[in-house]
């Protein structure tokens, strides 16, 4: 069973200024449980442009519509910028599993990281902000 980064994959976030200061507002979303999946869930990872489970399910329909809500509620809240979590099939921004469940990194991204990358959202992979990047 899987878990996510604080029970959310991806925390969009936005710019405001208020009293002449920017500040920044953290939006939790998890795109796998807007896609329809439980929390906990079977691993899946990514192969190719399919996501497919540990135990062999095809879940990339689920992927695709976590990641088009996703994208609407970021547009819908004046979103900039997406932190996502490293390595997820969604979120995974710059490396990904590759497909074995074995533990090995390819390069790559996640359904929600290549679709908000392709609509023009910055996107910050966690791992950069936890090494001070």
């Amino acid at each position: 069973q899987m878990l996510c980064f604080s029970r959310m994959d991806l925390f969009f976030v936005f710019n405001f200024h208020f009293a002449n200061s920017l500040e920044h507002v953290l939006i939790p979303v998890c795109p796998e449980v807007l896609g329809g999946l439980p929390t906990p869930r079977v691993p899946a990872e990514r192969i190719g442009e399919k996501v497919i489970t540990k135990d062999g399910r095809d879940v990339t329909e689920n992927y695709q519509r976590g990641a088009e809500e996703a994208l609407r509620l970021a547009r819908m809240a004046g979103c900039t910028h997406a932190l996502l979590k490293e390595r997820s099939p969604s979120c995974g921004c710059g490396m990904i599993y590759d497909g074995s469940f074995s533990g090995k990194l390819i390069p790559g991204s996640g359904v929600l990281a290549q679709a908000l990358k392709d609509a023009g959202y910055q996107v910050i992979d966690a791992e950069d902000i936890k090494a001070g990047v």
